[in-house]
């Protein structure tokens, strides 16, 4: 039960009837995993913590820079040189310190995901490398956890939902594949801040809305920031994928 307080907190998204009261206790009893920290990671992350998520894992190993602070809005000046992770617990507790925030300082391995993604509910992949986004991939299709993916750089993001607790869902590799070879960061390409900042606040409603039961269809969405334009790819599972045929 929630008392005065907290129903006056979440008051605003408590009228919306998809959301209702059931939902809001949903969203108190969820784990929510973030891995990476950075600029997906930061609008998601505050608007989760607002919407009264119980708990936030944060995973990264980066410290916070000046040339981050164009795009990763919740970051401050003063909070050069702390390690991201940290520094975005700081952050959400300001915002609402009833939300557990747990901040993982950490490069995360194959041994790592397996523990944090199965105790998850729900994983948002908010890194910027294939190497991990493979790694996070086999974790969520070994312990059926739903995976919100973003990715921006230059004018352009792209956001897919594989929601591995329904039969037949897809999995990242099914798209993607499962090679790791491709890796364009921001600090080689560039990034402007509100395209990033596009995706990481949609996967936080991405998963807000997979958290109180709804489902989201199979589909690649694609953002052009130079045309404020969007692109919707649909995919379904590849039956040959290696890592998710098995299961």
């Amino acid at each position: 039960m929630f008392n005065d307080e907290q129903l006056e907190r979440y008051s605003r998204q408590l009228m919306v009837d998809e959301m209702d009261l059931a939902g809001q206790e949903a969203l108190a009893a969820a784990r929510v995993l973030l891995i990476g920290c950075g600029g997906l990671a930061n609008p998601a992350a505050l608007y989760l913590a607002g919407a009264g998520v119980g708990q936030l894992v944060l995973a990264d190993d980066d410290r916070v820079e000046l040339s981050n602070l164009h795009r990763q809005v919740a970051f401050r000046g003063g909070q050069i040189d702390q390690p991201k992770a940290e520094a975005l617990r700081d952050q959400l507790q300001t915002l609402n310190p009833e939300v557990d925030v747990r901040a993982c300082v950490v490069r995360v391995d194959d041994a790592w995901l397996d523990e944090e993604v199965g105790a998850a509910t729900l994983v948002l992949d908010c890194t910027d490398n294939f190497a991990t986004r493979q790694a996070i991939n086999r974790a969520c299709v070994r312990h059926r956890r739903p995976l919100v993916s973003g990715a921006a750089v230059r004018l352009d993001g792209q956001l897919a939902v594989f929601d591995l607790r329904q039969p037949g869902a897809a999995c990242y590799a099914c798209v993607y594949g499962d090679g790791v070879d491709g890796d364009l960061a921001c600090n080689q390409a560039g990034i402007v801040g509100p395209v990033v900042g596009v995706i990481g606040t949609l996967q936080a409603q991405a998963a807000l809305q997979l958290l109180i039961g709804q489902s989201l269809p199979q589909r690649l969405q694609l953002f052009d920031g130079r045309r404020l334009d969007w692109r919707q790819v649909t995919f379904r599972r590849d039956p040959a994928c290696p890592v998710c045929a098995a299961h």
